[in-house]
């Protein structure tokens, strides 16, 4: 079976390397334009061109796919199948009909729940106990196609968007070759989604990452986790400096400590941090990014005399 692959970030890499040590024919790999990135602004590849030219695999970089320009590179190619993974963008109906077998996509969630573009972080900040991988059969709409294989994933309490994106990577790169075992032994089954059970998960956006300490500590810490190591849930200091929150962990599960945000406690030990009230519960803040600073452990920053038991953190 010839397959065609697209995919862009590290969560595809996974897929493609299985496909790859699995012993696939992979005619050709589709992922984004190289980006300039760091201070220097320099021009980078995205991780799956990186992987797919060290593995010899050819790479193509359509600007778009929606004007035709590129379907005549696919009918070149051939492919029975083109397997898509974290992509990017949407496919125009000329690709989706274009392989023999279609086109199949592995998703970040159990679907119909947390469609788009953030299944995982969304999950995290919603407070669910469970994610998954789905893989489904490509249709016109957004993750809207016919499932095929589901693999769960438990979302512990120490989890964040980093563990978790790890998880779903590995676990989708073993649902992918299970699905592709059995298209290839005729036993796959395409379920049609309920859309009833439908939700979206949007794209996170800057407003969405501001911690509001006037809900329960479990939503503040889910928000933080979600959103860790990037782009990081973030508060602001009573002069105004913007403080990033990367880690915290629930104190006080329960009761009324004050006017939420404000610091109850500094404690500048090795396991300690900046304990602030919520609505319901206390956070105890373990690490920040202060405003202009790197990443440190909210000890050091205590030490730095930045905040002080009192102030309000809004």
């Amino acid at each position: 079976m010839k397959i065609l692959f697209m995919g862009t970030p590290d969560f595809a890499v996974s897929s493609l390397k299985a496909l790859v040590d699995a012993g696939h024919e992979i005619v050709g790999v589709v992922t984004q334009a190289d980006k300039p990135k760091g201070r220097g602004y320099v021009l980078t590849p995205p991780p799956v061109k990186a992987y797919a030219l060290d593995a010899g695999l050819t790479v193509y970089q359509p600007a778009t796919l929606r004007n035709g320009a590129f379907d005549a590179e696919i009918a070149a190619m051939a492919p029975d199948l083109i397997v898509v993974v974290a992509f990017g963008k949407i496919l125009p109906q000329s690709v989706l009909d274009a392989p023999r077998l279609g086109c199949i996509n592995v998703h970040g969630s159990l679907l119909p729940a947390y469609r788009g573009a953030a299944p995982m972080q969304r999950a995290i900040i919603e407070g669910q106990d469970k994610t998954g991988i789905t893989t489904m059969c490509m249709a016109a709409g957004l993750d809207t196609g016919d499932m095929l294989l589901k693999t769960e994933v438990d979302i512990l309490e120490d989890d964040n968007f980093e563990t978790i994106h790890d998880k779903l990577a590995a676990a989708g790169a073993d649902t992918l070759l299970r699905t592709l075992e059995a298209l290839e032994a005729g036993t796959l089954t395409a379920v049609p989604q309920d859309d009833s059970l439908a939700t979206y998960a949007a794209k996170i956006e800057k407003e969405d990452c501001l911690i509001d300490f006037n809900k329960p500590v479990k939503q503040v810490h889910d928000l933080i986790r979600g959103v860790s190591p990037m782009p990081l849930a973030f508060t602001h200091t009573p002069d105004g400096k913007l403080l990033k929150v990367p880690a915290a962990r629930r104190e006080k599960l329960t009761g009324h400590y004050g006017t939420p945000g404000i610091i109850l406690r500094l404690d500048a030990s090795k396991d300690g941090g900046i304990e602030v009230a919520c609505a319901e519960g206390t956070l105890l803040i373990t690490r920040v990014v202060p405003e202009g600073k790197g990443q440190m452990s909210a000890a050091d920053y205590i030490r730095g005399r930045k905040v002080r038991e009192g102030d309000i953190l809004a």
